[in-house]
């Protein structure tokens, strides 16, 4: 029976205290110290999460307002995808459109088929900006979206504050070193200071994979399919009014992000380095600014995932065992679905046990490949990068479900064969196909008609009443919300 007296966590960016911070709730009996080097800087000038981090505060019991408050945090409803279609069109799963007929998206399949805008497949709220003031009550006890944008470097300091009020150990200290034992696990890791034992390791050493690349992890790269490899991040002013969704705007050779926090945004060009060098990229962002931008640091990628994330008694999360690239906000929510999966195989794990976790997180990894390639299948042809992005070659899996999605609305059934834990379903799928072009419309039309008169009776009267209680129901602004959370915390 395998031992969990001692957890280390070697790494302490966003994915060590997500990971220590799920490890500690599940198994409150076993010693979690995470060991980090305060001379290693974090990546980033602000992060978006998915919907998989209202789980993760719901699991660890934490509230919605400290985040707000302590992490210059805004709200996100999704993401705002501009120049990539012939309209700008947003990634935002809801409550209100996300209702099924058996597995049938049946509110979409009535906006895809009465050709609706594009804004029109979400609430009109979220293109707005808008918060109902129903949520403004006298405790501000309920969130009105389960994502958020943080800053990179408070929201570190608010999960280290929280880490240490749960018990688990945090310990300064850079790791130059791992010894192996007879069977090939990690027996020590020998810090600049002193040497560490513990029975399970998990590795957030993030591209450097200190301890998994001792055992043998291999990386498998995306870069058939997928060609960014390089990113200029850089901090603006704060806006306005803060938009209630991250930017992802097209450029000549790639995109550009930005994120909304408190104070200022956080912006980054993502772009083929085949094609452009830095200081061209450079160029192109002060155009696209109209003046002159401060680059805050430039980050080389290899997207892709390690062949095996557990080996022996070692995880790898974060960027230690995978990056895709910053399309769809995946990392957080990656490290998220990991350890909740992590949480229920480490207890007496056998070898079955960790094939069966490589597998799923094989699985997980293929979804997220799969479904960011996806947003490349576009007509744009402004330069040479997007001409040629038209003819890359895509994953079997991929080219599959589009053969079926483009004449049928996708189902959750056609996502069985990936874990529970993964990212990205029928409802995602839906989005970005449509505001891609992307469906056949006279099928769309076709099945939509075989629907029973009272479902699309139902479509429509649901839409419009999210229509009309949108309009009348009283409402803030997103930044005068964010206010009144932080006065009333």
């Amino acid at each position: 029976m395998k031992k969990l007296d001692s957890i280390k966590v070697v790494g302490g960016g966003t994915a060590g205290f997500v990971s220590a911070l799920i490890l500690k709730t599940r198994f409150p009996a076993t010693d979690i110290e995470v060991i980090r080097s305060t001379k290693i800087g974090i990546i980033g000038v602000g992060e978006g999460s998915t919907e998989h981090w209202s789980e993760f505060m719901k699991y660890i019991a934490a509230d919605f307002r400290e985040v707000i408050t302590e992490c210059d945090a805004t709200f996100k409803s999704g993401i705002m995808f501009r120049g990539w279609g012939k309209e700008d069109f947003l990634h935002s799963t809801s409550a209100d459109f996300d209702r099924l007929n058996g597995q049938s998206h049946f509110i979409y399949s009535h906006l895809i088929t009465t050709q609706a805008p594009k804004q029109d497949m979400n609430p009109y709220r979220v293109w707005r900006g808008v918060v109902p003031s129903y949520f403004a009550d006298e405790d501000n006890t309920h969130s009105p979206y389960n994502q958020f944008h943080f800053n990179t470097n408070k929201l570190n300091d608010y999960l280290t504050r929280k880490a240490l009020s749960r018990g688990i150990k945090v310990t300064d200290d850079e790791i130059i070193d791992v010894t192996l034992n007879n069977q090939g696990e990690i027996d020590t890791i020998k810090g600049n200071k002193k040497d560490y034992k513990a029975d399970f390791y998990i590795d957030c050493t993030g591209f450097k994979r200190v301890l998994i690349g001792k055992l043998g992890a291999k990386w498998e790269s995306y870069s058939k399919y997928l060609k960014m490899k390089s990113a200029l991040v850089f901090p603006t002013e704060e806006a306005k009014e803060y938009p209630m969704w991250t930017l992802a705007k097209t450029m000549d050779y790639g995109w550009r992000f930005q994120i909304p926090v408190q104070e200022r945004c956080g912006n980054g060009y993502i772009f083929d380095s085949d094609y452009i060098t830095a200081d061209q990229a450079k160029e192109e962002i002060d155009k696209e600014f109209g003046r002159d931008i401060d680059i805050g640091k430039q980050i080389d990628f290899d997207p892709g995932a390690l062949d095996k994330a557990w080996i022996k008694n070692c995880v790898a999360a974060g960027l230690s065992g995978n990056f895709v690239e910053p399309l769809e906000a995946t990392s957080i929510g990656t490290t998220i679905q990991q350890m909740f999966l992590l949480m229920h195989r480490l207890p007496n794990h056998t070898e079955k046990t960790i094939d069966r976790y490589n597998k799923d997180m094989k699985g997980i990894m293929n979804n997220i490949r799969d479904f960011i390639v996806l947003h490349y299948i576009t007509k744009k042809d402004n330069s040479q990068f997007w001409i040629d992005i038209q003819n890359q070659e895509i994953p079997d899996s991929l080219a599959e479900k589009l053969e079926m999605f483009k004449h049928n609305l996708p189902i959750e059934e056609d996502f069985r064969d990936t874990s529970k834990y993964s990212l990205f379903g029928a409802a995602h799928y839906i989005h970005i196909m449509n505001g891609l072009d992307l469906f056949d419309l006279e099928s769309i039309k076709r099945e939509h008609s075989m629907y029973h008169d009272f479902i699309k009776d139902h479509a429509v009267e649901i839409i419009d009443r999210v229509r009309t209680s949108d309009v009348e129901t009283p409402r803030m602004t997103h930044k005068q919300f964010i206010k009144l959370v932080r006065s009333q915390y």
